[in-house]
């Protein structure tokens, strides 16, 4: 049982924080609101530090296992896995918290409520936080978000593992640098169909504990006070019970960024009075004023305080009153668990299931160890650290890099030459040197090697967040979607040894890769693999694993054929809305095996006005060697104006070669409607086409897997 479900529990949770509140003075509750929340011994309240990450693993509080970043996880379009991930890292966390209040540690990044996941849609591939993202699809951040959210969450009818909290809620993708000031304009239409489901998926089937504001503004409100997003949509239409945090000092953003306020008292009672409970930042000290002045009625205050201590409660860490027989089991969870075997290799197979195989000409993956004596590795995210973890990570006790990984592999059979390249982003490796001062050690080692890996990309230094991305162009985002310094010569360098070129691509976001797919042998997309990445990329390479993964967003051809990036209209944006051709679509990824649908049909034919579809396809694995398919199921809805066929199903299906199998996927009433311009959704008359396969039903899939996706016709009657 869920404890959403558990509505006894739940209301004794109230009535008990309820009474604590009662029972506290004014200046007392203020306190409670604040990230940094200070004891109140005479009720038995300890100080409580709310401020944790938990994006791909336990962040920022000593060791823990880091997993692929979630742009990554978002590539294995696998749901369990991304529970299974969530449950890892909460037991972890569980582990970590047992040790530190045995230590009389409550610092910040030490406490149990995670500001995890980020589901914002990753509207425009120039956002230095996209690769925080499940990608740029509404349902597949929706499944995946509520899948992480459990596993974090876990699963006791009484007590919660640990406490997820959905952000930035909403319509936020950058610009990073316009962040504090931004008013971010969206029609209805846009905002239901596309910024609005996922966060909606992850409070009704998630049951989120807690949700984010964002930093700009929505339609002219500040997204920390809105009236709109926190009280008609997420409490009122949605049901919310949880609490809504600001981002972290956001609140001061609305006098001095957005100017909506005279200052930091007008500030915190219109966050207050709109529905934000818990300030990430200082503003809210000014809440006993704001009560004083009569700014903020106290009974509202109240309201916040009894679900920031109702939250408490429900993770077991408030006070001793109450608890259940035997206790909370969360407790018994040992610091052994973290960093443990087990923990390694479910961050292995992780990382090996977000890897997406982009090309493959001839076949020339896998690689067969027998044919090779020297493989040359060059780049400068060979041997890169920080290309392995992308941000709000934690510290890992080993980071296998790319170079590392595949030395591992080979041993002594191989030998394995290797060459920076180039600076990752600079002209030259050292400030001494001259421009392009590897190019010589390059072409030597193209020359001595059979094959060449060329590492390159980005990492979280060149895009990230806002003070958090250090590099020449400043606040996170990228100035275009090119390879960085002299990544692009250092490929062609390759190239032209006359040797095969096997691409490697690190980053968190699609990169215009214009030439590279006309010219080399093979690309390989491993985004920020986690600290077993080099492993992991070391068994695809070399065909121990079948790659499976899945772009979640798609690959421009250049940044020149999308909107501005201020723009927040979804026209020209992600594969629903794209108006040119892409480099690589969304859901595309190829395999070392080839997979065929056959019989898609109807399971029951009583129309899906009241109940959705039922559906059954065929998939055979036809190559010579196993593998999993992920299975897509698109829905393309009738009108000159509806959005490209839109993803509406996901299976994950492991097939031996040879082996065929029958995949059943339900499709609710709401994949098959849309939004009007006033945000209110329909289900038009007309034909509807179903689509399955493991790919988009776009030409450019078409073109670069030579697969056509079988198309089934249903009426709406």
């Amino acid at each position: 049982m869920e404890l959403v479900q558990n509505k006894e529990k739940l209301a004794e949770y109230r009535k008990r924080a309820a009474a604590l509140v009662s029972r506290m003075t004014l200046e007392e509750k203020v306190s409670q609101t604040l990230y940094e929340s200070p004891a109140v011994p005479r009720l038995g309240i300890k100080a409580y530090n709310w401020w944790n990450e938990a994006l791909h693993g336990v962040a920022r509080s000593g060791t823990a296992t880091v997993f692929p970043q979630a742009i990554g996880l978002a590539a294995t379009f696998d749901e369990e896995l991304l529970e299974e991930v969530g449950c890892a890292v909460s037991t972890e966390a569980r582990g970590k918290f047992a040790m530190q209040q045995k230590h009389k540690d409550s610092d910040i990044y030490k406490g149990l409520t995670f500001w995890s996941p980020n589901v914002n849609i990753f509207r425009d591939p120039r956002w230095g936080r996209g690769h925080e993202t499940f990608g740029e699809d509404p349902y597949l951040s929706g499944r995946l978000g509520v899948r992480y959210i459990k596993g974090l969450q876990g699963h006791d009818e009484n007590y919660l593992k640990a406490a997820a909290c959905a952000k930035h809620l909403a319509v936020h993708s950058g610009p990073e640098n316009l962040r504090h000031e931004f008013n971010a304009i969206v029609s209805e239409q846009d905002l239901r169909e596309t910024y609005l489901p996922a966060f909606e998926a992850c409070v009704k089937e998630g049951a989120v504990e807690a949700v984010m504001g964002a930093y700009n503004r929505t339609n002219g409100e500040p997204c920390c006070a809105s009236g709109h997003l926190l009280q008609e949509i997420l409490r009122g239409e949605w049901g919310f019970q949880g609490h809504v945090v600001s981002d972290c000092w956001a609140i001061q953003d609305i006098h001095n960024g957005h100017q909506m306020t005279s200052g930091p008292l007008e500030s915190a009672a219109l966050a207050m009075n709109h529905g934000c409970d818990l300030n990430c930042g200082t503003s809210f000290q000014f809440l006993v004023q704001a009560v004083q002045q009569g700014l903020v009625e106290e009974k509202r205050l109240d309201e916040a305080v009894t679900a920031l201590l109702s939250a408490r409660m429900k993770l077991g860490v408030l006070d001793e009153s109450g608890k259940e027989k035997g206790g909370n089991p969360y407790d018994q969870i040992p610091y052994s668990v973290v960093d443990s075997p087990d923990m390694r290799r479910l961050n292995r197979k992780a990382a090996e299931r977000s890897i997406v195989l982009l090309k493959n000409q001839d076949q020339i993956l896998p690689l067969k160890k027998e044919n090779l004596r020297t493989i040359g590795v060059i780049g400068p995210n060979a041997n890169n650290r920080n290309a392995l973890i992308g941000n709000y990570e934690g510290t890992a006790s080993r980071y296998v890099t790319i170079l590392e990984g595949i030395q591992d592999y080979v041993g002594e059979d191989i030998r394995v030459l290797y060459s920076m390249g180039c600076h990752l982003y600079k002209d030259r490796t050292s400030s001494l040197a001259q421009a392009n001062d590897r190019a010589a050690e390059v072409r030597a080692v193209c020359e001595e090697s059979d094959v060449i890996l060329a590492v390159m990309g980005l990492d979280a230094t060149l895009e990230g967040e806002e003070g958090d991305a250090g590099n020449e162009y400043g606040s996170g985002d990228k100035p275009d979607l090119n390879l960085p310094g002299l990544q692009h010569p250092v490929i062609r360098m390759a190239k032209e040894s006359g040797k095969p070129v096997i691409l490697i691509l690190l980053t968190g976001s699609a990169i215009a890769v214009n030439w590279e797919e006309q010219h080399v042998d093979a690309i390989v997309q491993g985004w920020y693999p986690g600290t077993q990445g080099g492993h992991a990329m070391a068994r695809v390479l070399f065909g121990d694993v079948n790659p499976q993964g899945k772009l979640p967003v798609t690959f421009y051809r250049t940044s020149e054929e999308l909107p501005d990036f201020t723009d927040y209209t979804m026209k020209g944006r992600t594969y629903r809305y794209l108006e040119h051709e892409p480099l690589f679509p969304f859901g595309y990824g190829l395999s070392y095996t080839t997979y065929t649908y056959q019989n898609l049909r109807l399971l029951q034919n009583s129309g899906f006005a009241q109940n959705g579809l039922d559906l059954s396809v065929e998939v055979e694995n036809t190559g010579l060697r196993e593998g999993t398919e992920t299975v897509q199921i698109y829905v393309g809805a009738p009108g000159e104006d509806a959005p490209h066929p839109q993803l509406k199903g996901i299976c994950k299906v492991h097939l031996d070669a040879g082996e065929r199998k029958e995949v059943r996927v339900h499709l609710e009433r709401e994949a098959f409607l849309l939004y009007d311009r006033e945000g209110k959704r329909e289900l038009r008359a007309g034909t509807y086409c179903i689509y399955a396969g493991g790919q988009q039903p776009d030409e450019r899939s078409r073109q670069l897997t030579g697969v056509d996706v079988g198309c089934l016709k249903v009426e709406n009657f």
